[in-house]
C-alpha cells in the first residue's frame, strides 16, 4: 500500500486548480444510464479512485464506457442496457453506488443493487431513498444485503424527507424524470451538486424546478436523451487547499471553484484570523502567524460541510486557544481525533463534541487515514508538524482527492507518495 512522508513546516504558497466536484459528477455519470438515446460527454471529471468504480458498475449493467484521463473526457452510450443488477463486490467500495438505483428503477422497471459500502461513519441508511421510491410507486423487497425493486412505471407523487438527504434526494430527481406525473421532494437537499445534477437532468430533456431550495418539482418525461456537460468544480478540494494554506501561514490561490458555494467556510476561515480574497472562478486564502480559535457546527448545505470538519479540526489543533466542534451529520465523524493526538494535539471529545485545547507545536509521527476526508486532514496536519509524519492508506485519499502530493509539491510542500518498501512512485 502507498503512504506519504511529509516533512512539515513550509509555508504554502502559490496556485493551485481544483477537479470536477466528485460529488457531482459521480451522480451525473449514474444518471447517464437513463439517456435512451445517444452518448453522454461529461468533462471536468477528476482522475481518483471513486471514479474508475463507479464507471465499472456501468460497464456492469452493460454501458459502454470510454474514458481519457488526460483529457478529463468520459463518455457513455447506454442504449442497450444488458443487465439490472449492482453487484456486492463493486457497490461496497463506495456508497454512490447506490445511486444506480433510481436510474434503473425509472429506466428499466427493476433493479437488484447490494446494500452499500464506503466510509465508515456510523450508520447511513438507505431508508429514505427507499420510501420515497414507494411512495414513486415502487414494490421494494430487503433480501441478503440485496434491495430488489420493481414497479412497471413510476407514478408521481409528495416526498416528504424528515430531513435533508443528498444522495436519497438525487437517486429521487432521477428516478422521478421519468416517472409519469408530477414529484414534490419536501425537505429536499440544496447542495450545489444537487442543482448541477438537476441542470445535467434538465439537459437531457427532464423537467425539473426548484433545485436549490428545499422543495422540488418535477415534472415526468417519457425519455431523456445524451447530452454534453462539464460540472462543476469541486469545492470540498478547494476548502481542503485553502486551509493547506492557512494552516501552515502561507498563501494559496485555488482556481475553478466559486466562492458563493464554500461561504459559510471563508466565513470560519476569517474568524480564524485567515484573510481571504475572492473573484470569478478563485478563491485566495492567507494564513496568520497563529491560528485563532473557532466554534464550529456541522449542518447540510448551507450549513459547514461535515466533509471539511475533520480538515478544520486539524487547523482547531494548532490554534491561540480553546475550539469547539459539534458534528451533527454522521455519528462516527471523529476518526481522526486519535491520529491528531499521535501529532501532539490535545483533543477531547464526548459524544458528537470535539473540544480542541490548541497547540502551539506538532511533531511528526506514524498515522493511519481512516476515510477520504479524515486522510486529509492527517495531510494538513502533517504539513505544519515538525519533523517527517508518515501517512498510511492513502488509498482513501486517492477516493476523494486527484494526486493531491502532486498538487501540493506545485505549493512548496514537501511530500513523498512511497510504496510500502519505501520506494518513490
Amino acid at each position: 500500500m502507498d503512504k506519504f512522508l511529509i516533512e512539515g513546516g513550509r509555508k504554502l504558497s502559490g496556485r493551485v486548480r481544483v477537479a470536477g466536484a466528485k460529488n457531482a459528477v459521480l451522480p451525473i455519470l449514474t444518471a447517464s444510464l437513463l439517456a435512451e438515446k445517444g452518448q453522454t460527454i461529461v468533462r471536468n471529471v477528476p482522475d481518483i479512485a471513486d471514479i474508475t468504480y463507479i464507471l465499472k458498475v456501468l460497464e456492469n449493467l452493460g454501458a459502454r464506457v470510454e474514458r481519457s484521463i488526460q483529457e478529463r473526457i468520459v463518455t457513455i452510450d447506454a442504449q442497450d442496457l444488458s443487465g439490472y443488477v449492482a453487484p456486492y463486490d463493486l457497490v461496497r467500495k463506495m456508497r454512490a453506488s447506490f445511486l444506480v438505483m433510481g436510474p434503473l428503477l425509472a429506466r428499466l422497471g427493476q433493479t437488484q443493487v447490494s446494500l452499500p459500502g464506503g466510509c465508515v461513519l456510523g450508520p447511513r441508511p438507505v431508508n429514505l431513498h427507499l420510501e420515497g421510491f414507494r411512495r414513486l410507486g415502487a414494490q421494494i423487497e430487503e433480501e441478503h444485503g440485496y434491495v430488489r425493486a420493481r414497479a412497471q412505471r413510476l407514478k408521481g407523487g409528495i416526498i416528504p424527507f424528515d430531513r435533508p438527504t443528498h444522495t436519497g434526494t438525487e437517486n429521487i430527481l432521477m428516478a422521478a424524470s421519468l416517472a409519469s406525473g408530477k414529484t414534490k421532494i419536501i425537505n429536499a437537499a440544496t447542495d450545489p451538486e444537487v442543482v448541477d445534477l438537476a441542470s445535467f437532468l434538465n439537459q437531457m430533456g427532464a423537467k425539473i424546478s426548484g433545485a436549490g431550495t428545499n422543495v422540488i418539482e418535477v415534472e415526468g418525461v417519457s425519455q431523456l436523451e445524451a447530452v454534453d456537460y462539464s460540472p462543476m468544480g469541486d469545492r470540498l478540494e478547494a476548502g481542503t487547499y485553502l486551509m493547506a494554506g492557512s494552516i501552515t501561514g502561507g498563501k494559496v490561490k485555488v482556481e475553478g471553484a466559486r466562492a458563493d458555494h464554500l461561504r459559510i467556510v471563508l466565513h470560519k476561515l476569517e474568524g480564524m484570523s485567515v484573510k481571504t480574497e475572492e473573484g470569478n472562478g478563485w478563491i485566495t486564502a492567507q494564513g496568520p502567524r497563529r491560528l485563532s480559535p473557532i466554534n464550529i457546527l456541522t449542518y447540510p448545505y448551507p450549513g459547514f460541510p461535515t466533509d471539511l470538519q475533520p480538515s478544520i479540526m486539524a487547523l482547531a489543533a494548532v490554534a491561540s486557544g480553546t475550539s469547539y466542534i459539534r458534528e451533527t451529520v454522521f455519528q462516527e465523524r471523529f476518526s481522526q481525533v486519535m491520529e491528531l493526538i499521535r501529532l501532539g494535539a490535545d483533543i477531547r471529545v464526548s459524544g458528537n463534541e470535539a473540544t480542541v485545547f490548541g497547540r502551539e507545536k506538532l511533531e511528526g509521527a506514524s498515522l493511519m487515514c481512516s476515510d477520504i476526508r479524515a486522510g486529509a486532514s492527517l495531510v494538513l496536519a502533517g504539513l505544519r508538524a515538525e519533523g517527517t509524519t508518515e501517512i498510511l492508506r492513502v488509498y482513501h485519499i486517492d477516493r476523494g482527492y486527484e494526486r493531491m502530493e502532486e498538487k501540493l509539491k506545485t505549493l512548496g510542500a514537501k511530500i513523498e507518495r512511497v510504496n510500502s518498501d519505501g520506494v518513490k512512485r
